[in-house]
């Protein structure tokens, strides 16, 4: 490394912890055990963002070898390129004491030629540094990116000179207030467990929103009441369509709940990041988004006995929130939990908050769940950058996941794809997409080095998602939501209830979306038809 007061030169920065970042920063070096050249090893750094969450960041400083991506290469050009790779972080608040979490992919199968499951681990740096001996864990923040000196500089005082750099700072919860105590939003492993302590002493929480993390929390939690407050005609909206959110319905009133799949994904906690003396929803740390199956190992239960007590509030999206001292000024009047049919009557207990909603109802709860979707966290790397951004606030990258600037990549939540996409694939931001992207940044680099030309990764022939709502697995595929397809096209249903749900959307004869709920074992099949866009009108 350079000495004090000097930039340390490397090649590459991957800036991000996440699923994204990790993956890319692995694919840009070789495991300790894929090494082949016996020189001397400089040690890579990998650094932390704000808060014991893995961060924003991966910097490429020379090192022993460095991966060919060109097929044929020889091996003087193969060994030539040395680096070092170094994770850097935006790390808007910067806690200097929380020891290192990397997001790892684990125990990854390729289901299909595009769908693939994989689970999610927060693993310790240390495990990292050990596979890839170039890795080296550092705590600090990026306080600035120069994309025309190529410089970052650190919160440490510290300036690295990149030649290729590659954003995965991923995305950050969209509050629906920002700074009220009582609004949480679930977005990393602190917030999770904020929210299993506050739910603890809770009778009644709100949740807004419609996407994954409000599906499976109201879903998963007992012994309190859920309003649930979705500006959709139905459930899910995001996934699936009404046919679907009916499907799924029954499993929300039913009495108990199945026993879920065992999870045994390894848990790592953060010793003494806990601080005292201040709100247990509150948080100054920016961590990367859950994985699947999140809420397994928290006990996802409030004060009482009973198992689901959920209400749906639909149309509708939250008009303000009043704190209690106010709510009395104002001298209103809140409604109970609705039971069955009849009309919420007034609500006599004082609650430390309310919710008026935008169809004209108040109600009353020991905090709300803000799970309304995620903003690209790009804000650390505009200021003095021209980047070009995209409608949703991403990074515009092309279909080389290259941005407007030169030798800057990005990839995962942050980005927006700005390239032509694939008749049959959009872009959402999920875990499944953050992994392709990072792999195929990290190809998409290692060709730009080298001067050679790449064609565009097959997963983004395809959109597909495999996950689980309500122990069910759901796979969804292409236009599953008739997404673009105007009125010009047909739906094709098949459900047993209880049992699984088929929606296939199909266009002048042709397959382009499916959604498949429960054990169809159809979802290899589809895709198949999908791809080769077979004209089934004699079928």
């Amino acid at each position: 490394m350079a000495g004090p007061g000097c930039a340390a030169r490397g090649r590459f920065a991957v800036v991000g912890g996440g699923i994204a970042g990790v993956t890319c920063a692995e694919k840009v070096t070789p495991p300790r055990s894929s090494l082949r050249s016996p020189a001397p090893r400089q040690p890579g750094i990998v650094r932390r963002d704000a808060g014991g969450s893995p961060g924003p960041g991966s910097l490429g400083v020379p090192g022993p070898w460095w991966p060919c991506a060109a097929a044929g290469a020889d091996r003087e050009r193969l060994e030539a390129p040395r680096f070092q790779l170094t994770r850097l972080c935006t790390g808007i608040e910067t806690d200097l004491h929380s020891s290192p979490v990397i997001k790892a992919v684990t125990n990854f199968k390729q289901v299909s030629k595009t769908l693939e499951e994989f689970d999610v681990e927060e693993q310790p740096s240390s495990l990292l540094e050990k596979r890839y001996p170039n890795i080296r864990v550092i705590q600090s923040g990026v306080k600035q990116l120069k994309s025309d000196e190529h410089k970052i500089y650190t919160e440490d005082g510290k300036e690295y000179i990149y030649e290729k750099l590659c954003l995965c700072a991923g995305a950050k919860p969209k509050l629906i207030v920002e700074g009220n105590p009582y609004v949480l939003g679930i977005r990393d492993t602190d917030s999770a467990q904020a929210f299993q302590k506050n739910l603890a002493q809770a009778e009644r929480i709100v949740v807004v929103g419609n996407g994954g993390i409000a599906l499976e929390l109201v879903y998963e939690i007992q012994g309190c009441e859920v309003i649930w407050a979705i500006k959709d005609k139905a459930i899910g909206n995001t996934f699936f369509d009404a046919g679907a959110a009916e499907f799924l319905l029954p499993k929300l009133t039913a009495e108990g709940q199945e026993t879920p799949i065992e999870c045994k994904r390894t848990k790592y906690t953060v010793e003494g990041s806990e601080e005292k003396g201040r709100p247990t929803g509150a948080s100054d740390k920016l961590g990367s988004a859950l994985g699947p199956d999140w809420h397994e190992g928290l006990h996802l239960k409030g004060t009482k006995e009973f198992s689901h007590k959920v209400h749906i509030e639909i149309l509708c999206e939250v008009k303000k929130i009043h704190l209690h001292q106010e709510f009395i000024q104002l001298q209103w009047t809140s409604l109970t939990f609705p039971k069955g049919e009849k009309n919420a009557e007034a609500d006599e207990v004082l609650w430390p908050v309310y919710v008026e909603l935008t169809n004209g109802k108040i109600y009353g709860c020991n905090f709300i769940v803000s799970a309304t979707g995620v903003v690209p966290n790009v804000e650390p790397f505009l200021d003095g950058n021209n980047f070009s951004v995209g409608e949703d606030g991403g990074l515009k990258v092309d279909k080389h996941m290259h941005t407007s600037l030169p030798d800057v990549f990005a990839a995962g939540d942050i980005c927006t794809a700005a390239w032509e996409p694939s008749p049959v694939w959009h872009q959402m931001r999920l875990w499944t997409q953050a992994r392709q992207m990072g792999w195929y940044a990290a190809k998409c680099m290692a060709a730009d080095v080298l001067g050679e030309s790449i064609d565009m990764d097959f997963s983004f022939e395809l959109f597909s998602h495999i996950t689980k709502f309500f122990n069910y697995k759901v796979v969804v595929l292409g236009r599953y939501n008739a997404q673009g397809l105007g009125s010009d096209h047909e739906l094709m249903l098949r459900c047993t209830k209880g049992h699984e749900y088929v929606k296939v959307v199909m266009q002048n004869g042709r397959m382009m979306g499916a959604v498949l709920i429960g054990e169809t074992d159809l979802e290899e099949t589809f895709e198949n038809l999908i791809l080769n866009q077979m004209d089934l009108s004699a079928y």
